[in-house]
């Protein structure tokens, strides 16, 4: 979905300097031919490199110093795994079955010790608060009161990860524990999430903390002080720095998928008045957002699948109006929304009005289940959020509508589906 302009230059550097490999194989039956790798910079996926299968595996080689998460995709099969990298060799071993990743078995250390930690971590969250319950019903001198009290603490017990060995592991454990605790008497404070942003290292981008930490230090300020808590965030960062233009970013994100426009467009507008050389990140947010304004021409998308239509595209739709609709057969908004466009849909269809369905689904079954019912265009990549449209027309959410002229210029952006009925006056 993500996209990433390489010259040809660079290219060749990753197969002459590589810094580390990763190193990716699969059963014989898994078939997939292509997969993209990721690094990642604050919330968003970034494109590296795509190499071919050979001998039922990819070797993909970094030509920098990398320490953070990472990603391959397999856009055919519409699979994905994630894992991190502290500039070393990663080595994974896939299972499959039906064309499906059904276990990950890493194999390199970092991977592993993370995997480890990260299992760990999820039993304590799990299980402690079920042992600790009934504790009570078993005597402590009893065998399985002893087994429990054992199993409690090695629960209980923190991980004793060496910074020097693993930077990364122990950059991410560290401040995940004190910035996202729920232990509310541990929770920092916003100064103390304001300094950790301005004195961080580069790991910081890459470690897939920016977004739910910002999350967290909004949430503690109050809907009543959020312009004063980004204000003060962002004075701290200057806006101007790269660090300072991945958190506006972020930010703009944020308000966008929490529905807070006025945020959203005061710091849109923040950001389409710099003067300073913009990031990509920032560019990126910036151009998915001017590609959905108001009056903007909705920029073109060539179907994949479709059904219910000869027309190639969008702009092939011929039409008095457009009725845009990204959904899910899995959203449960979709379920309660489009059937009460379904009610209205002759109305529509005698008005010149064309309903176009672009489905964020990655299960075809599901997907062809729900668009029987559906007489409008429908398509899908079948990827689910890393369709490329998601990007392209900054979608967060689903249902998202749009409504376009008979030349696909955008003249409205409905909320939901009573909002779009009303707008064409037929509720």
């Amino acid at each position: 979905m993500k996209k990433i302009f390489v010259l040809s230059g660079i290219l060749c550097a990753f197969s002459l300097h590589a810094q580390f490999s990763v190193n990716v194989e699969t059963p014989a039956d898994f078939k997939e031919q292509e997969a993209i790798l990721y690094t990642l910079s604050g919330s968003k996926d970034i494109i590296v490199t795509k190499e071919q299968n050979k001998n039922n595996s990819w070797i993909f080689k970094y030509p920098k110093n990398y320490s953070g998460m990472m990603k391959v995709y397999f856009p055919n099969t519409n699979n994905s795994i994630s894992f991190i990298s502290e500039n070393k060799n990663v080595s994974i071993k896939l299972e499959t079955q039906n064309n499906k990743i059904k276990n990950i078995i890493y194999q390199d250390e970092a991977n592993e010790l993370m995997s480890t930690i990260q299992e760990s971590s999820q039993k304590k969250e799990l299980i402690l608060p079920a042992l600790s319950q009934i504790k009570d019903y078993y005597k402590d001198n009893t065998d399985f009161g002893k087994a429990l009290i054992a199993e409690m603490g090695r629960l209980s017990g923190s991980s004793t990860i060496d910074a020097a060995k693993h930077p990364f592991i122990s950059y991410y454990n560290t401040n995940y524990a004190k910035f996202l605790t729920t232990d509310t008497t541990k929770k920092a404070t916003q100064d103390e999430v304001i300094d950790f942003f301005d004195k961080s290292n580069d790991m910081l981008e890459s470690s897939s903390l920016v977004r739910p930490i910002l999350v967290a230090y909004l949430n503690d300020g109050g809907n009543t002080n959020v312009t004063q808590s980004v204000d003060k965030l962002l004075a701290r960062l200057k806006v101007e720095t790269p660090r300072g233009q991945i958190v506006l970013s972020e930010l703009i994100d944020i308000f966008d998928v929490y529905e807070m426009t006025e945020f959203k467009n005061k710091y849109l507008s923040l950001a389409k008045n710099l003067k300073c050389t913009i990031t990509d990140r920032l560019a990126s947010t910036l151009k998915s957002n001017a590609n959905v304004e108001i009056g903007a021409v909705f920029p073109n998308y060539k179907f994949q699948s479709v059904v219910n239509t000869t027309a190639k595209s969008i702009a092939d739709v011929k039409a008095d109006k457009k009725v845009v609709v990204f959904w899910s057969s899995t959203c449960s908004h979709c379920e309660t929304e489009l059937p009460k466009l379904l009610e209205k849909y002759n109305e529509l269809k005698a008005k010149n009005i064309q309903v176009i369905g672009l489905s964020l689904d990655s299960d075809k079954d599901s997907y062809s289940k729900k668009i029987a019912a559906f007489p409008w265009i429908n398509d899908s990549e079948l990827r689910g959020w890393n369709s490329t449209y998601a990007e392209t027309y900054n979608v967060h959410a689903t249902p998202s509508y749009f409504i376009l002229d008979a030349n696909n210029k955008i003249i409205s952006k409905p909320d939901h589906v009573g909002d779009v009925l009303t707008y064409l006056n037929l509720k």
